[in-house]
């Protein structure tokens, strides 16, 4: 099963990490989780600008160089490890949205 940390790494837009506007977690039924959309956001928009996820082999090594190289507090790791282990069960393009959905079962 694909982790939203396996999408991140693997999904590109124009060659290049998504950023945080481009991306929004959703149920099945499309319709957005706003605390995980938020949290998502939060990580790309914060966490990602220290490391380059094709670099990282899992979630727990991203976390672990956060860790090591941000001032970052535990309860903000401990966040982020949990959106990045959230097991993402497909993905839709919504171009008139611009927008890609993670789906989540909720």
């Amino acid at each position: 099963m694909q982790t939203i940390f396996d999408v991140l790494k693997h999904v590109s837009i124009n060659h290049q990490e998504v950023e945080s506007p481009q991306v929004v977690v959703t149920d099945e039924a499309g319709k957005p989780n706003g605390l995980l959309t938020d949290l998502l956001h939060d990580l790309i928009n914060n966490a990602l600008l220290f490391v380059t996820l094709a670099d990282l082999a899992s979630a727990d090594e991203l976390i672990a160089r956060l860790e090591t190289h941000t001032p970052l507090p535990a309860d903000v790791l401990a966040e982020y490890q949990k959106i990045l282990s959230e097991p993402c069960y497909g993905l839709n393009f919504a171009p008139q949205k611009g927008k890609i959905e993670l789906i989540v079962h909720r």
